[in-house]
């Protein structure tokens, strides 16, 4: 059980770190407060990790192969996403979700942070993700959950209070190129099961 939630957390922290939600966190803490950002940020996500489980659970209902096909493509797309879309691509959707951001009240900051994270990371990578492993893990859902929301939140807060040390010092392309290269050996892992 531990085994697969240090799993789950690390390949979700992975995926997730040279994401837009992170540059969005490093721009939204930077016009307005960390802690509020984070704490914003933390609820959307751990609300689509909360989606994204659901929706893994009820995807195991589908005959195998059809659901087997959607998730190899799921997977191969999304690591062509990764490989082939620049960093710098990912630096102005995060700058774009943010531009909005201004300071004012705890309470106003937390739910702009929650607003812009909830509604720019529908259909992101880690949620096809954290589905596909509701989807072939039966009865882990929470631990699915938790370690999903935890690995999104500690991404967020590094975002949020640490992020000019964090793109100064930690090259997020080749993050997204080690998410890329995950990804595609799921792909082709779940390609080879179907034949």
């Amino acid at each position: 059980m531990l085994a697969t939630f240090a799993w789950i957390f690390g390949l979700m922290f992975v995926l997730e770190l040279p994401d837009k939600t992170t540059f969005a966190a490093i721009i939204m803490a930077a016009k307005t407060r960390p802690l509020p950002v984070w704490i914003g940020g933390t609820l959307a996500l751990t609300l689509h990790m909360g989606l994204a489980v659901i929706a893994g659970r009820l995807m195991q209902n589908i005959p195998h192969t059809p659901r087997d096909i959607v998730v190899t493509v799921l997977f191969f797309a999304g690591a062509l996403y990764l490989l082939l879309v620049p960093e710098k691509a990912e630096e102005k959707g995060g700058e774009e979700e943010a531009s909005h951001m201004k300071t004012g009240s705890f309470t106003r900051e937390a739910s702009a942070a929650f607003a812009v994270l909830f509604i720019g990371e529908f259909g992101d990578l880690t949620q096809i993700q954290a589905a596909n492993f509701a989807m072939k893990m039966p009865g882990q859902g929470l631990i699915i959950f938790i370690a999903s929301s935890l690995a999104l939140s500690a991404v967020i807060a590094v975002g949020a209070f640490s992020g000019s040390f964090l793109t100064r010092y930690v090259p997020l392309a080749k993050l997204r190129i080690i998410g890329g290269i995950i990804f595609m050996g799921f792909a082709i892992f779940s390609l080879i099961s179907l034949l």
